[in-house]
């Protein structure tokens, strides 16, 4: 969880022209985050810090305080999204040995049902324990086998019932996702996650954030409709939003995708 931005910026590494490395910095000092190393990790298209002197780079902006997707508002109390930013698939360099789970005769689904809980925006991205639950029953009736990553920001909201528990590195836990047939959850790192290895996905967008920005075409983004506030601060706008999207309706996304 928290990671997404550095996904994001592995998506912008592969549209850099071949022979080019990527600097994400300011022009003159490589900026990474805390994720950044792990995300990264084998990716021959990024440059580490202390590679600004290498004549193969391509500088980006995109760093903790400069992103191309949003702004902050000048009461700093809402994001405004940038409409003209559309978000592409990232890429995970694994090895072979990368991968803790393999691939059975029953589609695996993943299923998410955090948001950062630390964060004061988490209300107006989290859909609700139980509707996921009714999810997750809905897709184990089907003969899915189906997960949930065990985690720090998981705290109690954890599937128990249901879920086969995996406390594993967040990177891991990617290559592990990379087999599934489908990734139900948040906008967030993990949806993000899921389109970097491909895996087709229902996510929760509600009414904060715009699909038409930060989501991607092959997932089903389910949204209210109308202008995604942005509001930092728990708002009914969101609230509203997410209680407009039903298990129902989430589980018609997934069918529709487990059988084409």
């Amino acid at each position: 969880m928290g990671a997404g931005d550095e996904i994001i910026a592995t998506g912008l590494a592969e549209a850099v022209p071949a022979g080019k490395r990527v600097a994400f910095g300011d022009g003159r000092r490589i900026i990474w985050g805390p994720h950044c190393k792990m995300i990264f990790q084998n990716n021959p298209r990024i440059a580490p810090p202390g590679s600004e002197g290498a004549p193969d780079l391509h500088w980006i902006e995109h760093y903790k305080g400069k992103r191309a997707y949003n702004s902050l508002s000048a009461d700093r109390r809402r994001w405004i999204w940038n409409y003209k930013f559309k978000v592409k698939p990232g890429r995970f360099y694994f090895r072979d040995e990368d991968c803790p789970i393999k691939k059975g005769a029953r589609p695996i689904v993943v299923i998410e049902p955090n948001v950062e809980w630390q964060k004061e925006v988490a209300t107006n991205k989290a859909w609700g324990l139980e509707k996921y639950s009714e999810v997750a029953n809905a897709m184990r009736d089907l003969g899915c086998d189906v997960f949930q990553f065990r985690h720090k920001n998981a705290c109690d909201r954890v599937l128990a019932e249901l879920v086969c528990d995996n406390e594993l590195p967040f990177r891991l836990a990617i290559a592990a996702l990379s087999t599934a047939s489908l990734y139900i959850g948040p906008e967030g790192g993990m949806h993000h996650a899921a389109a970097a290895v491909g895996v087709p996905a229902v996510v929760i967008f509600g009414g904060f954030i715009p699909p038409s920005v930060m989501g991607y075409d092959f997932h089903a983004n389910m949204s209210a409709g109308g202008e995604a506030c942005g509001n930092i601060k728990p708002c009914e706008h969101c609230r509203a939003a997410m209680d407009s999207i039903t298990p129902e309706a989430v589980i018609f996304q997934a069918l529709n995708i487990l059988n084409p």
